[in-house]
């Protein structure tokens, strides 16, 4: 029996799913399996898997489209071993991965764990400045995985792994957005052991565009606010900054052209920060230039997803019947 269980949804996402399973057929240690559920694709990458199916051990299941948290559960219904391991189909993993992660488990055991994740050279500079931006102390604090963090690491699941037994004891993903997060919260709240092990990351290639990354972040602020009502104490400090950046910073634009042109100077300093901060990290004037809108997209996105949710969800109560059905389909 492996003692990795491999499990990666999939929803028409042939060429990433090659590239995944191609850095995996890499790997210096084997002891994993691969678990690919096609969540109700139309274009599915069942070839690409027998392709790879001399190299890795990899099992295909195809199913009707029910989303990726179903998908998630569905894999682990049929994984075999004692952890299982879960990757987003955009990743591409590092061929020394599984031969860190399983020398940090034996040295320091953890119920749960996860890993940061970066850019390979290969991405695009855009993707390489999207990653930037998610994975900066400036724009992020620090929470996904950062060295310096303003929060208790939370394992996500481009780059999360947990024991058979929490598992049993916890269940499966729930359907809904942020789903890795409310994972990671019901793990620590049953009493796991939970870990981030820094030297296990994964190269994650996220949106390819900037539309996309507006969207997706746009989302994640809005269920934060979803978060919070499913757990009262979940919502930190941290978690409000890019709203209050977003009030400050249009405070500021407006003061800049009916007051005195001064006061953007304080949002000027943070943009030229950031910039700063990303051609010291990257060494890219290019990519540092695109760090700079990337940012503003993902502060801007997430906090205006945070304050339409409080406003409609908490402000005026309607966030209740949400939070109560996805804690129904939880079994609580």
């Amino acid at each position: 029996m492996k003692r990795f269980s491999v499990i990666v949804p999939v929803y028409n996402r042939i060429d990433e799913v090659r590239d995944l399973l191609e850095s995996l057929a890499a790997q210096t240690c084997k002891d994993f399996e691969v678990i690919i559920v096609e969540d109700g694709s139309t274009e599915p990458c069942r070839d690409v898997a027998d392709a790879y199916s001399a190299s890795v051990d990899v099992s295909y299941h195809y199913k009707e489209n029910e989303g990726r948290s179903i998908a998630r559960n569905y894999g682990m219904e049929r994984a075999k071993g004692e952890y299982f391991i879960f990757f987003d189909s955009d990743c591409v993993i590092p061929p020394t991965y599984f031969a860190t992660l399983s020398k940090a488990l034996d040295e320091n055991p953890l119920d749960c764990f996860g890993g940061p994740d970066a850019a390979h050279d290969s991405f695009t500079d855009v993707q390489k400045a999207i990653n930037y931006t998610m994975t900066s102390f400036l724009t992020t604090g620090g929470i996904r995985g950062g060295k310096v963090s303003l929060e208790k690491f939370t394992p996500r699941t481009f780059n999360m792994g947990f024991s058979r037994r929490v598992y049993e004891k916890v269940g499966g993903f729930s359907e809904m957005f942020s789903e890795d997060i409310d994972m990671s919260t019901r793990i620590r709240l049953a009493g796991f052991s939970i870990g981030l092990i820094h030297q296990a990351p994964v190269w994650h290639k996220r949106r390819v565009d900037f539309r996309k990354f507006l969207r997706q972040v746009y989302v994640f602020g809005m269920s934060r606010i979803t978060l919070k009502l499913l757990y009262p104490g979940s919502l930190k400090a941290v978690h409000t900054l890019p709203a209050i950046f977003v009030l400050g910073s249009a405070a500021l634009i407006l003061l800049s052209i009916f007051v005195r042109w001064w006061f953007i100077l304080p949002l000027a300093a943070y943009v030229t920060a950031v910039f700063a901060a990303a051609l010291a990290s990257t060494r890219s004037l290019k990519i540092a230039a695109l760090a700079v809108p990337s940012s503003l997209i993902q502060l801007w996105g997430y906090g205006c997803g945070f304050i339409k949710a409080f406003v409609i969800k908490i402000l005026l109560g309607r966030g209740r019947d949400e939070a109560e059905e996805i804690a129904l389909r939880k079994g609580k």
